[in-house]
């Protein structure tokens, strides 16, 4: 049997209110991804990316939602999606890292992180999700960050 993960979400931001490193760098705001009660965000933070969930315009929200519920297919990762993009334009062609998303009945599956473009292994997970859970949390992603 797979060992379940928790999934939650919570408001964040690139840095905190005192950080000296915000100066002169963007403050993303975003969606992030707490796993068993671990930060996302934080358990990937040497990349310097952000969770693509929850910011930018309102089209490119609803099309990670999708992604992440599997309804849209990624048109050229197909069964990976950019779980973590760039801070400050969230394009992939400035480096993301990516996750393979699987469903098998009522379980969501994360495995196979990878950093791209250079298609390198991440050691971290697979987390594996009850989908009544992640539905609803991945929804709740929606405005996190208002709409940019």
């Amino acid at each position: 049997m797979k060992k379940l993960s928790h999934l939650q979400t919570k408001p964040a931001s690139r840095f905190a209110d005192l950080d000296p490193n915000k100066e002169e760098n963007k403050n993303t705001k975003f969606a992030d991804l707490i796993i068993d009660d671990r930060s996302l965000y934080q358990m990937l933070r040497k990349h310097d990316l952000v969770p693509s969930l929850g910011w930018g315009s309102d089209k490119l929200q609803r099309q990670m939602i999708d992604y992440f519920l599997l309804k849209e297919t990624h048109p050229y990762l197909y069964h990976r999606y950019p779980i973590l993009v760039c801070p400050w334009c969230g394009d992939e062609e400035c480096g993301f890292i990516s996750v393979f998303i699987e469903r098998e009945e009522d379980l969501v599956i994360w495995r196979d992180f990878k950093l791209e473009p250079s298609n390198k292994p991440i050691d971290i997970g697979p987390f594996c999700f009850k989908w009544e859970n992640y539905e609803k949390v991945i929804n709740e992603t929606y405005r996190t960050a208002g709409i940019q």
